[in-house]
């Protein structure tokens, strides 16, 4: 027997002047990541500040949105759901959600896209990932 991901409402994220461009992506439907611009590498959270120099040389760039699961868990109980590590196809690993699946089919290696999920009151709505 199947079983399906609870739809929850996330509550809204806590936004402040450093994760502003993020946010600011995700409400136009565009998952950001950090870029250093003294190394050329990506990552996620993204923030003023690489974490590969600790230089505040970064832009913010937009990712496909595309990538893989890397790991995951469900919690099961009365509204289960997965908590997984997404490998985005531009290398960052960020943890997230899988939502709208079967929980019991998921698996490492899989094919997943970005889905903007709504939050809470007025807040900015957040990244989880659906099958590909």
């Amino acid at each position: 027997m199947a079983t399906q991901a609870f739809d929850r409402t996330p509550q809204a994220p806590a936004e402040s002047p450093d994760n502003k461009p993020y946010f600011d992506g995700c409400r136009e439907g565009k998952l950001i990541l950090g870029k250093c611009k003294d190394t050329g590498k990506v990552f996620h959270y993204p923030r003023h500040v690489s974490p590969f120099t600790l230089s505040n040389n970064v832009e913010f760039v937009e990712a496909k949105g595309t990538g893989e699961i890397y790991s995951w868990s469900v919690a099961r109980g009365k509204e289960p759901f997965c908590v997984a590590y997404v490998k985005l196809d531009e290398g960052p690993i960020m943890l997230t959600n899988i939502i709208e699946c079967d929980l019991d089919a998921l698996a490492c290696g899989q094919k997943v896209k970005v889905k903007f999920r709504a939050t809470e009151g007025d807040g900015a709505p957040v990244p989880m990932f659906v099958l590909a």
